[in-house]
């Protein structure tokens, strides 16, 4: 079964040597071109993203990044530590369903620096990322055409050096790729189309049955793989969003942050203990006295969030607070609660105590003081050694000067 696998990918591999120049790591290249997989001492009980590979993404080349519960990535501007935080993200809507165009959508900003296109005037990028979780160790790679149409040409899911799917564009003149995963049993491997702007991965458990031994492989590495991808939280708070009431919604943050105030809301009278948590960071992060936060609510109007400056002082809205303290305040919240407060979609079927909220943050301490970038360290180190949230963040140098003498924190740096 394996062989069949290896000759499905193998007779694509010319399209793959179009996109990059070290094919060992491409989604076309069977076990011979596979770093072993280590064996685990204790397998994850929820699925979580403990590699990210680079094969060929921007100015990264054969680049892997271990992961651990709290990342941090540090180096020179220009080193990459935007692009390697944008390929999780994208990663990430890949796993959650989104087309190619909306995971990467300025797909030429990621083709390696330098490349040179092929005689059809193709160029491209590979990415891919090692999952850990009950299942083991599964690792996912993926090859990206970007010029002069965006589409996947490759893709790889594996494990224990055993393909179990393995896509290549065979004509180019069709929006699909031809894809062969394991079955076992009397037929050894099933083959069919899918779509070239979709992951694969993502949508076999809408294909696989599951009647077979090979079959069940499949779809417990691939949902594994799609649960930890699923249970992202990009964030960059936005202050200049953040200022101006907003009308009451959920209570989910959004990306940006901009809606703060109606979140604060919602933690203030259904956890409390976690509002008050928010409410101590704040005097760390927030320059004043600060007795707590508080919101102005009018029935039916929009909703402001206030710092409360304790008795005879007067309130201060946050749209007076400074950018810094905004985004303290924004960051400080994400740590602190989980995916039923953010605009997450993680994966239903699973309870939430089997899964692990990812936080990405670029520019994780821009615009903040020493002071606040130290209490948001503290508050990663706490949230994140219970297990159920990680933290992967791009920082400057001041931070990670910080961070490097903390134990509990796993430190990129790139550039060096």
């Amino acid at each position: 079964m394996d062989a069949t696998l290896d000759a499905t990918a193998g007779r694509t591999s010319a399209a793959v040597v179009a996109l990059a120049d070290t094919p060992t790591d491409s989604p076309e290249a069977g076990p011979a071109g596979e770093r072993p997989a280590a064996e685990p001492v204790q397998r994850q009980p929820r699925p979580v993203v403990t590699e990210l590979r680079l094969s060929a993404f921007g100015p990264h080349r054969s680049a892997v990044f271990p992961l651990g519960p709290l990342t941090l990535f540090a180096g020179p501007s220009g080193s990459g530590k935007s692009q390697a935080l944008a390929a999780y993200e994208a990663l990430a809507g890949l796993g959650s369903g989104a087309v190619l165009e909306e995971a990467f959508p300025d797909p030429r900003a990621r083709i390696p620096d330098r490349a040179v296109p092929d005689a059809q005037r193709r160029r491209g990028f590979r990415l891919g990322c090692t999952v850990d979780g009950p299942v083991g160790p599964v690792r996912l790679d993926l090859a990206v055409q970007a010029e002069p149409t965006l589409r996947i040409v490759g893709e790889r899911l594996s494990q224990d050096g055993q393909i179990l799917l393995a896509t290549a564009l065979r004509d180019p003149g069709r929006r699909s790729v031809q894809a062969a995963w394991l079955t076992g049993g009397a037929i050894g491997v099933t083959r069919a189309p899918l779509p070239d702007d979709r992951l694969g991965t993502a949508l076999l458990p809408l294909r696989v049955a599951g009647s077979t031994a090979g079959q069940r492989q499949v779809l417990d590495a691939a949902e594994q793989v799609v649960v930890a991808l699923r249970a992202v939280f990009p964030c960059d708070p936005r202050p200049d969003r953040m200022r101006a009431a907003v009308p009451p919604g959920e209570g989910r943050l959004r990306g940006d942050c901009a809606n703060l105030a109606d979140v604060l809301r919602r933690t203030r009278s259904e956890c409390g203990t976690r509002h008050a948590l928010l409410a101590e960071a704040a005097r760390t992060g927030c320059a004043g006295p600060v007795a707590g936060l508080g919101v102005r609510a009018p029935a039916g109007g929009p909703v402001a969030a206030v710092l409360d400056r304790g008795s005879g002082r007067p309130a201060t809205e946050l749209a007076r607070l400074g950018a810094g303290e905004l985004r303290f305040l924004a960051l400080a919240l994400v740590l602190l609660t989980g995916p039923g407060v953010l605009a997450v979609d993680p994966a239903a079927e699973l309870l939430s105590a089997r899964q692990a909220l990812t936080v990405l943050a670029d520019g994780f301490d821009r615009g903040l003081d020493r002071r606040q970038s130290a209490e948001l360290l503290r508050l990663a180190l706490l949230s994140c050694g219970r297990g159920h949230i990680r933290l992967v963040a791009a920082v400057g140098e001041g931070t990670a000067a910080t961070a490097r003498d903390l134990a509990g924190v796993a430190m990129v740096d790139l550039g060096a």
